[in-house]
């Protein structure tokens, strides 16, 4: 077991700016960098400083630099005191939303949360948001908000923005964890207003991960950006948020760049593409007699349970070189046959999705009458191949508590 390192906090500033109480410490797993910690802050001062100038630390990636940011350089205690007096209102609860707003809200920030009745606002009751008090309409939400965050889904988010957008007046900040909205604008009919902020933090991972690893202690990495800045502190506001939701780290981008690279990795590696290479190799293993608890151990098991916790802790160049020689010598033959028979259909997939067209296809998707009634069948069609039900025995087959 990896033994771990204990760090004592420490706050910046000194005693005469503010007052602090800090319990504990925290722990910080070789090479992880990623910290948490229950902090209680009383300011004395008002101002609000502009850290633009020491937060940000370079770092080498791949030979290329670029810049971060972390907690050693804007601890929680600065992005309180960068978002002291706002009122951060999420609006939405689905997917992103509960993460981002419990964290922040146990990070100690003001944070109430806009959404539609149905079971996501009765969740929101469930995790503790009180009608009337922290939880309001959507409409109400973003009145009574100077930082209003657009957590809705993309289709969601096109179709109440007419609803959203007399509310943000001259002064507030328009926030958003995904650039789709505003990079094809033009399909959208998403254009913020021109006086106030519009900033993106975008956390690399689902918001059940964000919430989980904030609660252990943990964090997880995120993007962010400035798209418009009128106040002159939007990168505070940006980075206070970023620090706020519990990332662990922030890595610059563009509004632009986050959505291309993200709609590309969604269709590709991280969903579209790994599901599509796990059907291939599975369809070919059964179809040459193999079993199906065989196929899909061969397949899906051994990766995602084995060797993929491995590559996240150690990387693909320290697999190779510590696994078997068999399996070097064909994992380094065949490598290049399959980059070179998918690298092609990524070009075609950035095209799409640089283009404009796939924001589009989802837009069209998304808007028509019967769009769920088909998602469920094509959801319910992958749910019941050979595939994924064999992938419910083998689970239930795992020791306890894997």
């Amino acid at each position: 077991m990896q033994e771990k390192k204990q760090k004592k906090i420490k706050a910046s500033g000194t005693p005469a700016e503010f007052g602090w109480v800090l319990d504990g410490v925290f722990d910080d797993a070789e090479g992880a960098g990623r910290t948490q910690a229950h902090i209680s802050v009383f300011y004395k001062h008002s101002p609000k400083p502009n850290y633009i100038d020491n937060d940000m630390a370079k770092m080498n990636f791949g030979g290329v630099e670029e810049n971060v940011v972390t907690r050693e350089e804007f601890p929680v205690v600065k992005a309180l005191e960068a978002l002291k007096g706002e009122t951060i209102a999420v609006l939405g609860y689905g997917v992103q939303g509960p993460g981002q707003a419990c964290n922040l809200r146990d990070n100690g920030f003001h944070v109430i949360v806009g959404q539609r009745p149905g079971k996501t606002y009765e969740k929101a009751v469930a995790d503790g948001w009180v009608p009337g008090e922290t939880l309001f309409s959507l409409e109400e939400a973003a009145e009574r908000g100077t930082v209003i965050c657009m957590l809705l889904s993309d289709a969601a988010q096109i179709q109440c923005w007419p609803q959203i957008k007399p509310h943000l007046t001259a002064g507030k900040t328009l926030y958003f964890s995904h650039g789709f909205a505003i990079t094809w604008s033009d399909r959208t009919g998403i254009v913020p207003p021109k006086d106030i902020d519009v900033i993106l933090v975008a956390p690399k991972g689902s918001g059940t991960s964000l919430r989980t690893l904030f609660v252990e202690g943990r964090g997880i990495n995120s993007s962010y950006a400035v798209y418009q800045d009128v106040s002159g502190r939007a990168l505070d506001k940006t980075l206070a948020i970023g620090i706020g939701i519990g990332s662990g780290y922030l890595f610059e981008t563009t509004v632009e760049r986050e959505a291309v690279s993200d709609l590309t990795g969604e269709r590709g590696s991280l969903m579209g593409a790994i599901q599509g290479l796990f059907a291939a190799q599975y369809e070919v293993l059964r179809e040459h007699g193999h079993t199906p608890s065989e196929a899909f151990n061969e397949t899906v098991e051994e990766l995602t349970q084995s060797l993929m916790p491995l590559v996240a802790q150690r990387g693909m160049d320290w697999m190779y070189a510590n696994c078997s020689t068999t399996a070097q010598r064909g994992a380094l033959d065949w490598m290049g046959p399959f980059h070179d028979a998918v690298k092609p259909v990524v070009e075609k997939l950035y095209d799409e999705v640089k283009t404009g067209r796939e924001a589009q296809r989802s837009i069209d998707s998304n808007s028509k009458p019967d769009y769920r009634v088909k998602l469920e069948a094509e959801l319910k069609a992958l749910r019941e191949s050979e595939l994924w039900q064999t992938a419910v025995t083998v689970r239930g087959l795992r020791p306890e508590g894997v």
